[in-house]
């Protein structure tokens, strides 16, 4: 178990990773782009898992991390939670972290892309980049096979 604001381990952000990770594969499976988040307390209880629907919902604003968050419902201890990710985070979900002093950034990528980590890291939060092959491999392929897809979501 981990204390409160202890360091994370890369043991348990590898662990936290699955979840998101898995979240990635489903909206994949559901035709939308597979990036995958996943908010937990850092002693690794999950709140809450969502993924990027932006495609299934038609909707530009559900981002993988905000639908995690949304699905954590309402929280009073956001410093204690760790935020984690697929893939590094836009400006959007960067900012969401921020918003809500979420104190923990676990990121599975930022090879396909690279966001506002360096920022969150600047403001204090603890980041861990773990460089998941297979997160991005899932990601690289899937730009590959639809970029055009790829560059609507972030903005090209």
């Amino acid at each position: 178990m981990t204390a409160p604001n202890s360091p994370l381990t890369h043991s348990l952000a590898d662990e936290m990773l699955k979840t998101a990770y898995d979240e990635a594969l489903q909206g994949l499976g559901e035709g939308g782009i597979p990036i995958g988040a996943a908010l937990f307390l850092r002693d690794g209880t999950l709140l809450g898992s969502g993924h990027n629907r932006r495609v299934q919902e038609d909707d530009a604003s559900v981002h993988a991390e905000t639908d995690a968050f949304r699905k954590a419902g309402r929280r009073r201890d956001y410093p204690e939670c760790v935020m984690v990710t697929t893939l590094s985070p836009c400006w959007y979900c960067s900012g969401l972290v921020r918003q809500f002093n979420i104190g923990a950034f676990v990121i599975g990528e930022s090879e396909n892309f690279y966001g506002g980590h360096d920022w969150l890291k600047e403001l204090g939060v603890e980041v861990i980049l773990l460089n998941d092959p297979a997160c991005t491999t899932l990601l690289g392929s899937f730009i590959g096979e639809h970029p055009e897809l790829w560059h609507e979501d972030i903005g090209l």
